[in-house]
């Protein structure tokens, strides 16, 4: 496995938002979303065995909740998968972050998958690999990162195309953030304001919920490693 970084911080996004969480940051992505927070994944990192990886998430807390983020963690998955099989057999509760661009059938159940669907804005909204939908079980979430009202349009219309809300747990709105933020912990860095797009979902009736990115209210939104 080539890894980024391997870090304990709490949960910034999905439903586990706040909790105590290990994050197993792996290398690379096939994707150029234009709103990416997570170019250094691009190339680099350093190779580690499975049962290396294994130790370093063992030495790292007594934490049990595991996020497999990137990048795309897909892109592993010959290695990833089997991990992830060993530390369900620990009891520790997995989420796995992912583009749904790749299939997702061969994820075991129990993991939480937050699938992120990519919208117009982003450059990639024709990647989404649709049976990805039927892998979804109801702990599963969908995400969409939002910049603008075309993006709430298209985010609406796939919920209500899909019967999103059948396929899965949890569907996630999360105003994206500017590539060059300030360092000013606040939403004047979204470039969608969260205001404006609850008064949206609130007029529209979307079973969704909004999601702020609150890792980038709690430090300077640039750091890493948290």
């Amino acid at each position: 496995m080539v890894l980024i970084e391997l870090y304990t911080s709490v949960q910034g996004e999905s439903s586990f938002a706040g909790m105590p969480c290990i994050f197993v940051r792996l290398a690379g992505c096939n994707l150029r979303c234009s709103w990416c927070d997570s170019e250094y994944t691009f190339s680099g990192g350093e190779k580690f065995s499975i049962d290396q990886v294994e130790q370093k998430i063992a030495a790292q807390s007594p934490v049990k909740l595991i996020e497999f983020t990137g990048g795309e963690p897909m892109l592993q998955e010959r290695a990833l998968l089997p991990l992830m099989d060993r530390l369900l057999t620990q009891g520790c509760t997995l989420l796995l972050e992912t583009s749904g661009e790749r299939p997702l059938a061969a994820v075991p159940k129990a993991v939480h998958k937050i699938m992120d669907v990519k919208c117009p804005a982003s450059g990639e909204s024709g990647r989404f690999y649709l049976p990805n939908l039927e892998a979804l079980t109801a702990r599963d979430e969908v995400k969409f990162v939002l910049s603008d009202r075309a993006d709430y349009e298209f985010a609406r219309d796939f919920i209500r195309q899909h019967d999103l809300a059948a396929h899965c747990g949890h569907i996630l709105l999360s105003p994206a953030f500017t590539k060059t933020p300030t360092g000013e912990r606040s939403t004047k860095n979204c470039t969608l304001d969260p205001r404006l797009l609850v008064e949206w979902m609130l007029a529209d009736h979307l079973p969704a919920r909004l999601s702020l990115q609150i890792h980038k209210f709690i430090w300077e939104p640039l750091k890493k490693g948290v």
